[in-house]
């Protein structure tokens, strides 16, 4: 078989996120498999220790709290809650200001300083990045 039509056969696994792939070819067959990550099985958590801190941006407009984690953005502990917070609060350093949903664990969102909430740049339910802003505040 040709090599080309190898890499292609890579590429289309790649693309399509699957694990094994079989090609018959009148006489010549090939298979490839993807070797399967260790995973170590854990019981379900609702709320995790807190993450690793992405760095806290600061502009001329006041600090900016960005994402530690790709995941589902939540404002409020449940739905139908009150939001952690709301602009012109004030939160002090370590404050819960909300939650990312990664892997179905529940991960805290905290302040690094103390300072007012003067913009929130993400909605409740958002998919986010890493290192992407969430709140701006002044200190």
């Amino acid at each position: 078989m040709d090599i080309r039509k190898i890499k292609k056969l890579i590429d289309l696994m790649i693309e399509s996120d699957l694990q094994a792939i079989e090609v018959k070819e009148g006489d010549q067959a090939i298979s490839i498999t993807r070797p399967t990550p260790v995973v170590a099985a854990a019981a379900p958590v609702s709320v995790a220790a807190p993450v690793a801190k992405a760095p806290e941006v600061k502009t001329s407009r006041g600090a900016v709290e960005t994402a530690p984690m790709v995941g589902v953005f939540y404002a409020a502990p449940n739905p139908g809650e009150a939001p952690f917070v709301k602009i012109g609060q004030t939160v002090t350093a370590g404050e819960t200001l909300g939650i990312i949903e990664a892997m179905k664990i529940m991960n805290p969102i905290e302040a690094t300083q103390s300072g007012v909430i003067e913009e929130i740049l993400v909605k409740n339910g958002d998919v986010i990045e890493f290192g992407q802003p969430l709140f701006r505040y002044r200190a």
